[in-house]
Protein backbone atom coordinates (compact mmCIF):
# COMPACT_ATOMS: atom_id res chain seq x y z
CA UNK A 1 0.00 0.00 0.00
CA UNK A 2 1.22 3.50 -0.77
CA UNK A 3 1.99 4.80 2.76
CA UNK A 4 1.72 9.08 1.12
CA UNK A 5 -2.34 8.31 0.74
CA UNK A 6 -3.92 9.59 4.14
CA UNK A 7 -6.38 7.20 5.95
CA UNK A 8 -9.29 6.49 4.43
CA UNK A 9 -12.11 8.54 5.88
CA UNK A 10 -15.30 6.88 4.37
CA UNK A 11 -15.37 2.76 4.97
CA UNK A 12 -17.83 1.28 2.90
CA UNK A 13 -19.55 -1.31 4.64
CA UNK A 14 -20.88 -4.79 3.33
CA UNK A 15 -22.12 -8.44 5.00
CA UNK A 16 -21.82 -11.68 3.94
CA UNK A 17 -23.02 -14.87 4.76
CA UNK A 18 -19.29 -16.17 4.21
CA UNK A 19 -17.29 -13.42 5.36
CA UNK A 20 -14.18 -15.19 5.38
CA UNK A 21 -15.10 -16.71 1.73
CA UNK A 22 -15.87 -13.31 0.22
CA UNK A 23 -12.96 -11.41 1.82
CA UNK A 24 -11.01 -14.15 0.05
CA UNK A 25 -12.60 -13.28 -3.26
CA UNK A 26 -11.89 -9.51 -2.85
CA UNK A 27 -7.93 -10.34 -2.06
CA UNK A 28 -8.06 -12.82 -5.22
CA UNK A 29 -10.02 -11.12 -7.34
CA UNK A 30 -9.81 -7.62 -6.81
CA UNK A 31 -7.04 -7.48 -5.62
CA UNK A 32 -7.57 -5.72 -2.25
CA UNK A 33 -5.47 -6.06 0.57
CA UNK A 34 -6.22 -7.45 3.59
CA UNK A 35 -5.76 -5.34 6.96
CA UNK A 36 -7.63 -7.14 10.01
CA UNK A 37 -9.67 -9.81 11.12
CA UNK A 38 -11.40 -9.99 13.82
CA UNK A 39 -13.95 -12.91 14.90
CA UNK A 40 -13.95 -16.63 15.55
CA UNK A 41 -14.38 -20.03 13.17
CA UNK A 42 -16.16 -18.54 10.14
CA UNK A 43 -17.86 -15.83 11.47
CA UNK A 44 -16.14 -12.47 11.36
CA UNK A 45 -17.21 -9.03 13.21
CA UNK A 46 -14.87 -6.93 11.78
CA UNK A 47 -12.45 -6.74 8.75
CA UNK A 48 -11.03 -4.38 7.12
CA UNK A 49 -9.55 -4.48 3.33
CA UNK A 50 -7.61 -1.60 1.84
CA UNK A 51 -7.51 -0.85 -1.77
CA UNK A 52 -3.84 -0.36 -3.57
CA UNK A 53 -5.05 3.35 -4.47
CA UNK A 54 -6.40 4.47 -1.42
CA UNK A 55 -9.11 4.14 0.87
CA UNK A 56 -10.66 0.56 1.58
CA UNK A 57 -13.72 -1.37 2.75
CA UNK A 58 -15.13 -3.27 5.92
CA UNK A 59 -16.28 -6.60 5.93
CA UNK A 60 -18.64 -8.63 8.17
CA UNK A 61 -20.52 -11.63 9.20
CA UNK A 62 -24.30 -11.60 8.19
CA UNK A 63 -26.83 -12.05 11.34
CA UNK A 64 -29.79 -13.74 12.03
CA UNK A 65 -30.39 -11.29 14.95
CA UNK A 66 -33.62 -9.21 14.67
CA UNK A 67 -31.64 -6.74 17.46
CA UNK A 68 -28.30 -6.61 15.13
CA UNK A 69 -27.48 -2.43 14.88
CA UNK A 70 -26.43 -2.60 11.34
CA UNK A 71 -28.68 -4.95 9.25
CA UNK A 72 -26.94 -4.76 5.61
CA UNK A 73 -28.29 -7.93 3.47
CA UNK A 74 -25.86 -9.96 1.67
CA UNK A 75 -25.72 -9.03 -2.03
CA UNK A 76 -27.43 -5.50 -1.50
CA UNK A 77 -23.59 -3.53 -1.77
CA UNK A 78 -22.34 -1.74 -4.59
CA UNK A 79 -19.26 0.05 -5.47
CA UNK A 80 -17.17 1.85 -7.88
CA UNK A 81 -13.41 1.68 -7.69
CA UNK A 82 -10.91 3.69 -9.45
CA UNK A 83 -7.88 1.25 -11.11
CA UNK A 84 -5.27 2.73 -13.10
CA UNK A 85 -5.04 -1.01 -14.86
CA UNK A 86 -8.36 -2.00 -15.96
CA UNK A 87 -7.50 -4.53 -18.37
CA UNK A 88 -5.14 -6.41 -16.17
CA UNK A 89 -7.65 -6.05 -13.34
CA UNK A 90 -10.44 -7.47 -15.59
CA UNK A 91 -8.42 -10.18 -16.77
CA UNK A 92 -7.89 -10.99 -12.77
CA UNK A 93 -11.35 -10.76 -11.95
CA UNK A 94 -12.46 -13.46 -14.69
CA UNK A 95 -9.37 -15.86 -13.87
CA UNK A 96 -11.18 -15.84 -9.86
CA UNK A 97 -14.41 -16.48 -10.95
CA UNK A 98 -16.10 -13.02 -11.03
CA UNK A 99 -19.08 -12.90 -13.20
CA UNK A 100 -18.84 -9.82 -15.83
CA UNK A 101 -21.68 -7.64 -15.96
CA UNK A 102 -20.30 -5.29 -18.23
CA UNK A 103 -17.42 -5.83 -20.40
CA UNK A 104 -14.70 -3.47 -20.94
CA UNK A 105 -15.66 -0.46 -22.52
CA UNK A 106 -14.70 3.03 -22.90
CA UNK A 107 -17.54 5.57 -21.12
CA UNK A 108 -18.44 9.23 -22.69
CA UNK A 109 -16.97 10.47 -19.81
CA UNK A 110 -13.14 9.35 -20.53
CA UNK A 111 -13.15 6.10 -18.12
CA UNK A 112 -12.23 2.48 -19.10
CA UNK A 113 -14.79 0.94 -17.23
CA UNK A 114 -16.26 -3.32 -16.20
CA UNK A 115 -18.38 -4.24 -13.88
CA UNK A 116 -18.84 -7.61 -12.23
CA UNK A 117 -21.08 -9.29 -9.52
CA UNK A 118 -18.95 -11.18 -6.83
CA UNK A 119 -20.53 -15.09 -5.64
CA UNK A 120 -22.59 -13.00 -3.33
CA UNK A 121 -24.72 -10.66 -5.90
CA UNK A 122 -22.55 -7.65 -4.86
CA UNK A 123 -22.04 -5.15 -8.03
CA UNK A 124 -18.73 -3.99 -8.18
CA UNK A 125 -17.21 -1.02 -11.03
CA UNK A 126 -13.85 -0.71 -11.66
CA UNK A 127 -12.67 1.96 -13.85
CA UNK A 128 -10.19 4.98 -14.55
CA UNK A 129 -12.87 7.69 -13.60
CA UNK A 130 -11.08 9.67 -10.68
CA UNK A 131 -14.33 12.07 -9.84
CA UNK A 132 -14.59 15.50 -10.70
CA UNK A 133 -11.99 17.65 -8.75
CA UNK A 134 -12.90 19.16 -5.73
CA UNK A 135 -13.67 22.90 -4.82
CA UNK A 136 -11.32 24.19 -2.14
CA UNK A 137 -11.75 23.94 1.39
CA UNK A 138 -13.84 26.36 2.89
CA UNK A 139 -16.14 26.29 -0.38
CA UNK A 140 -18.57 23.60 1.33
Amino acid sequence: MNENLPPAQVWPTLRARDARGRTRFLVEAFGFEEVAVYGEGERVDHAELSWPLGGGIMVGSASQDENDPWPLQPGSFGAYVVTDNPDLLHARAVAAGAEITTGLHETDYGSRDFAVRDPEGNRWSFGTYRGEPRPARGEL
